[in-house]
């Protein structure tokens, strides 16, 4: 069977692919009114005094909703709310199987962004965070924005940041091999909507002196006409020459060439354009700018694409858990630059400098490192940032987010 067939077969057979589980049992009358009434009239009173008590009282505190609108799902566009079940699904099943977090899907049916900011507010006293997913370009950028300024629980767009960390983190790794430093080597973003703007954002924040964006209309320059305010943003803050032109003006003797794009677009010619042991990350998925055997032939020494199928997988799996994780391990407000760029470090740390190669310049995705790592970092900026409401050893949260991941995959395998 095909992945399409496989992917209809189980979720018919399960009715899904979550469900809800007691953290307790309930087999005497003492149980029943200790979980329920008269009982639990006491955690709602502390909660009325404190509501701040509810992320320690209920399932709150490490409890997030994955939301969309239906608008921008996976290759498939604006297919509805409805319809966008299974992916919300399937993130809130990652989310708790490589993060630990609790993940709720949800669906809002509506093609307004004030409705849709106004939904997402209202349901706030049931989560610690927010994961925007699968929401179309330019409104997701409104959309975020106004509820991260809004809330005061983290918000996050994973199809902008997600990308944007993990891709960082191959960046780095592959500079570590080639010898490269990131704030000189001169840089290529082909692709300018949400994951290409929140990619060139987060290079610039790491450093990178020379990124040239290119988009339809060519490379974004400041006298570029016709540029919608991302844009416009964007080559406000990139190609410092004011360089115009095409894509293939834009690679010529560059050292970076990332895609988020759409599939094709990298040719061996353009390949060939680029300075030697040229770095190219095609992000388009699932059919890349260029496959990894095509780039590789056409002479690139580091090659990473969003496929399982090939080295190098640039995947968000690597981020989000992590980051929600450790952002409500110390019960963070919200989640800033710096707590996205130091996932991006812990990502490409772990791989040491012994196993540093060309087929390996970022961790696995199933590598059970990952989360943890990212967890700590993350809580630790959290706490340097003044976004913690609570104070904790980054390590006492590393090693809680592995034992949790380990004891869950445990009872799973059982269960099977």
């Amino acid at each position: 069977m095909t992945f399409y067939e496989q992917a209809m077969k189980v979720r018919t057979e399960k009715n899904g692919i979550l469900e809800v589980l007691p953290r307790v049992t309930v087999k005497t009358r003492d149980d029943l009114s200790i979980l329920y009434t008269p009982g639990v009239a006491e955690p709602c009173r502390e909660i009325a005094k404190n509501p701040d008590a509810s992320f320690d009282l209920t399932g709150r505190g490490n409890t997030i909703a994955v939301i969309s609108d239906g608008t921008r799902v996976l290759g498939l566009g604006d297919i509805g709310a409805t319809a966008a079940m299974p992916v919300m699904e399937g993130k809130a099943l990652l989310f708790k199987l490589f993060g630990g977090v609790n993940a709720i899907p949800l669906c809002i049916d509506t093609k307004d962004p004030e409705i849709f900011i106004n939904t997402v507010k209202l349901l706030a006293p049931s989560f610690a965070g927010i994961n925007l997913e699968d929401i179309s370009s330019p409104k997701c950028y409104e959309i975020e924005s106004r509820l991260k300024a809004e809330m005061d629980i983290p918000v996050f767009h994973d199809d902008q940041h997600g990308t944007a960390i993990v891709a960082l983190a191959g960046v780095l790794g592959a500079c570590r091999l080639t010898g490269r430093d990131i704030r000189t080597a001169h840089i290529v973003m082909n692709g300018a909507g949400a994951a290409g703007a929140s990619i060139s954002r987060l290079l610039l924040r790491e450093g990178a002196e020379h990124v040239l964006v290119v988009d339809k209309m060519g490379i974004l320059h400041k006298d570029l006409k016709g540029m919608n305010p991302i844009q416009a943003e964007l080559a406000a803050r990139t190609n410092p020459e004011n360089r115009q032109g095409t894509l293939e003006t834009a690679v010529k003797n560059a050292d970076i060439l990332l895609g988020a794009s759409g599939p094709g677009l990298f040719t061996p010619a353009l390949l060939r354009m680029m300075n030697d042991n040229a770095i190219v990350f095609s992000l388009a998925n699932p059919i890349p700018e260029i496959s990894y055997t095509d780039a590789k032939e056409a002479g690139a020494a580091v090659v990473g694409t969003g496929r399982s199928d090939a080295p190098n997988q640039i995947n968000n799996v690597m981020v989000f858990p992590g980051i929600f994780r450790g952002a409500l391990a110390v019960r963070a407000s919200a989640i800033n630059e710096e707590m996205k760029l130091a996932a991006a470090h812990a990502i490409a740390d772990l791989v040491s400098a012994e196993e540093l190669r060309d087929t390996y310049v970022i961790p696995d995705s199933f590598d059970p490192r990952v989360a943890p790592a990212v967890a700590a970092a993350v809580a630790r900026e959290a706490m340097k940032s003044g976004l913690a409401r609570k104070q904790r050893d980054p390590e006492d949260i590393r090693q809680e987010v592995a034992c949790d991941l380990q004891t869950l995959h445990q009872r799973l395998d059982q269960q099977q």
